[in-house]
């Protein structure tokens, strides 16, 4: 575990450069901080910041240079004591510019914001979309434009938005700051436009310099367009923490449970050294728990029932909470029956349904561990109707109104994501730990099935394999499927927020719950049919 938080801790550190030392120099000459100098800048001191999607992007885009963090660096953090969703264009990967995945990126932090009624700030830096894959980023209802259409719509929720443009502001950009509530710009370095003066001179034949077209005097004095003129980042940034020191506070909230918070029954610090080397074997799911939930620990929900998830109240940093973890050890029911660990037979399936209907009646968040291998299969489980009670457990989690909090300790295997509330199933936050495996199946099995096929294939053209060809062509399936499979591969695609440090796993759940806990609607809880 250590070695592969060395792994994450490098890798992220370069991601943090951003478009490199060089591209940060050039920052630093115009006078300019970089996105995460000024997050730093902007956040209360001495408080956390929880960064979304650092690895958005990675390892995709290399024809085109590689786009680090997606071309923008965002999470939640604390700006005058209220927590805020911020979001900085990084102008030093490829001038700001917008790739599909940045895209995805800001939608996915302005869901955020809605979910939980949390205010956004917006720090502009940004050449508007890159060109050469304007298809993949500009018309279609998850592209560019549904940016601005999330603007208008958390408008009329009431969320404050807030946008610093501190770079340039270009194009169809220019409408996310006009349509906040706020803008402030800085002088000589900030500027809003539909066209520059290179495509003005090209469209119109006028000739015009940055700053009189759209510079922060034009559209603080002329246009109206802006709010305010700042001189430099430091006074815009400083302007901002008044704005939301000011703001008022709701007269009411989602009303989850908490209490003074208890330190864990047993060492966070320990987490490092529960999980096995080879993710096939078995440990105990309870010992990552005790480390997780304040003492006394987790009070179980038919502890003796369906013994392959682990469901049960406790509370987290003092937050009310309701778990259901995947169980890994191999357990024995009441029947006589064997169940292997990380598989959901269908007691444990009931189970969960059950206990996710009563958080839901009890309106006290889930918090969802993963470590599942998928249904269990096979004559005995079908006769008994595992996919019935699948389907009920499934049906629970989609209908679920109170804030779910997923992260992915180990295996996240098929249908098991679903049921277990994968990205499908719209978790508020979704983490991984370096651990973490995400596929429709296991990488040994999903091989030797994609080798199967591809060898028949073979076969019917009247080509014969011999075991060493064979063996070079499973190894060549294993190698591909397998990187698709790591936790990487899936923050790259956002299909979790972020990879995080197992000890850090308390700190995350805890604020997820606070965010929560901003927006006082809860919808009535309702399943529709069951299948009984």
């Amino acid at each position: 575990m250590r070695i592969a938080l060395s792994q994450l801790k490098t890798r992220f550190d370069k991601i943090a450069l951003g478009g490199g030392k060089k591209a940060i120099d050039k920052q630093h000459e115009k006078n300019k901080l970089t996105a995460r100098e000024r997050i730093n800048y902007l956040i209360d001191k001495k408080s956390s910041f929880t960064e979304i999607g650092s690895f958005a992007g990675y390892d995709m885009y290399e024809d085109q240079g590689g786009c680090a963090a997606g071309g923008t660096v965002a999470g939640i953090g604390y700006v005058s004591n209220r927590l805020c969703v911020i979001v900085a264009n990084d102008q030093t990967v490829k001038a700001g510019a917008w790739f599909p995945i940045t895209g995805k990126k800001n939608l996915r932090m302005q869901e955020i914001a809605m979910e939980n009624h949390l205010p956004v700030i917006y720090l502009v830096d940004s050449a508007g979309v890159f060109l050469p894959m304007q298809d993949e980023i500009f018309p279609d209802k998850e592209h560019f434009g549904r940016i601005f259409r999330n603007n208008a719509r958390m408008s009329a929720m009431g969320i404050t938005q807030i946008a610093a443009v501190l770079g340039a502001c270009v194009a169809g950009g220019a409408y996310l700051p006009i349509m906040s509530d706020e803008t402030l710009m800085v002088e000589g370095n900030g500027s809003i436009f539909l066209a520059g003066p290179y495509l003005v001179k090209a469209a119109i034949g006028e000739n015009i310099d940055t700053e009189t077209l759209g510079g922060a005097v034009t559209h603080t004095a002329i246009s109206g367009i802006a709010d305010y003129k700042c001189n430099t980042e430091e006074e815009c940034l400083d302007r901002i923490k008044q704005i939301i020191g000011r703001l008022g506070h709701a007269g009411e909230n989602a009303g989850f449970d908490r209490i003074a918070p208890l330190n864990p029954l047993k060492n966070p610090q320990e987490l490092y050294g529960i999980l096995p080397t080879d993710m096939s074997k078995p440990y105990d799911m309870m010992e990552i728990i005790e480390r997780i939930v304040d003492a006394p620990g987790l009070q179980p929900f038919k502890e003796d029932y369906g013994k392959t998830i682990i469901c049960g109240y406790a509370r987290i940093d003092g937050w009310a909470a309701g778990i259901v973890a995947n169980q890994r050890i191999i357990v024995k029911s009441k029947k006589g029956e064997m169940q292997m660990g990380g598989v959901i037979y269908n007691d444990s399936a009931d189970k969960a349904a059950r206990f996710i209907m009563n958080c839901n009646q009890k309106k006290i968040p889930l918090v969802f561990l993963q470590d599942v291998t998928g249904f269990m299969v096979g004559s005995r489980s079908e006769h008994a109707g595992i996919i019935k009670d699948g389907a009920k457990m499934v049906n629970a989690v989609a209908n679920s109104v109170v804030p779910k909090i997923t992260v992915i300790v180990g295996n996240s295997y098929g249908a098991g994501n679903y049921a277990m509330c994968g990205k499908a199933y719209d978790p508020r936050f979704i983490y991984a730990w370096p651990t973490a495996k995400i596929a429709v199946m296991g990488g040994e099995q999903a091989a030797k099935t994609l080798l199967q096929i591809q060898v028949s294939a073979l076969k019917s053209k009247g080509k014969e394999i011999d075991p060493e060809e064979e063996k070079k062509l499973l190894d060549e399936i294993t190698s591909r499927y397998e990187k698709q499979t790591t936790p990487y591969y899936a923050a790259a695609r956002l299909w979790v927020d972020a990879i995080i440090d197992p000890a850090d796993t308390r700190r995350v759940i805890a604020e997820g719950i606070n965010a929560a806990n901003h927006n006082p609607v809860i919808q009535e809880f309702k399943t529709g049919v069951i299948q009984v």
